[in-house]
């Protein structure tokens, strides 16, 4: 079996986004040689979320208009922001969203359901964070 991974680094330059990174886990996939296997694509921060959906501007702005009323940007809200942060509502919307999805892989491909796509989930924007894609197979 063969291992491959690659790192990601996003900068959402706002507080909240969702940015379609399928093509670069595509891209990813095609580098490591793998035809057969899984393919795990994960937030290597706890402020963002990795998620598969359908990308459609009018579900996303639902998602964040929903997000936004469960965990509200409110730093006076959360404990959290005790320690100097402002971002306990990011950690909750993550809980959420997730941090990570696994795709099959076959025949070199990812082996999506109609109109799946592989999303990056920013609740926290403005500073570099990373993307784990990770693919193993043969």
């Amino acid at each position: 079996m063969k291992s491959y991974y690659k790192e990601l680094w996003m900068e959402v330059p706002t507080r909240m986004d969702f940015v379609n990174i399928t093509r670069d886990v595509e891209r990813a996939l095609g580098e490591s040689g793998i035809r057969e296997g899984l393919c795990l694509v994960n937030a290597m921060h706890i402020s963002a979320s990795v998620f598969i959906n359908d990308d459609e501007p009018g579900l996303h702005a639902d998602y964040k208009q929903w997000l936004e009323e469960l965990a509200p940007h409110d730093p006076s809200r959360y404990r959290h922001n005790r320690t100097g942060e402002d971002n306990g509502d990011a950690h909750h919307k993550r809980q959420i969203m997730g941090r990570e999805v696994v795709v099959a892989v076959t025949e070199g491909r990812l082996h999506f359901g109609p109109w799946e796509q592989i999303f990056y989930g920013e609740f926290d924007g403005r500073r570099r964070k990373r993307v784990l894609i990770k693919i193993i197979g043969e």
